[in-house]
């Protein structure tokens, strides 16, 4: 989901963040807006009208308001049932072929890394 946003051009995040918070629920948004708060960007509410107009003012902290968002929605659609290769088919055709090679390596060494074991 991360590496989705990361590829998302900056003049159409706005609507992948209306898009995320549009199903959410009011726990979601109310830590959606809690994050705003850490932010000290305003005293935020946990409405989706409201995050939506003040996404624009989070400036740099954009993408990773998408990103906590999507992931809202990422485990609210897991936990509907949608599997894992479903959730790949729907990002992965929007990553680059360079970010789509980064993800298979490191899914490769966190396989071997839970594999092999580790001292964690």
């Amino acid at each position: 989901m991360h590496a989705w946003v990361d590829e998302i051009p900056d003049d159409e995040l706005e609507v992948h963040y209306a898009k995320a918070i549009d199903d959410l629920d009011d726990d979601d948004l109310s830590m959606l807006a809690a994050w705003h708060a850490s932010l000290e960007v305003g005293q935020p509410i946990a409405n989706k009208e409201f995050l939506v107009k003040a996404f624009p003012g989070l400036g740099e902290h954009r993408r990773e308001a998408l990103k906590i968002a999507a992931g809202f929605r990422g485990d609210e659609a897991f936990e509907a049932g949608v599997s894992e290769e479903q959730a790949l088919d729907t990002v992965l055709p929007w990553l680059s072929m360079e970010r789509t090679m980064e993800l298979a390596a490191e899914a490769v060494e966190l396989y071997c890394w839970d594999r092999l074991g580790s001292d964690n």
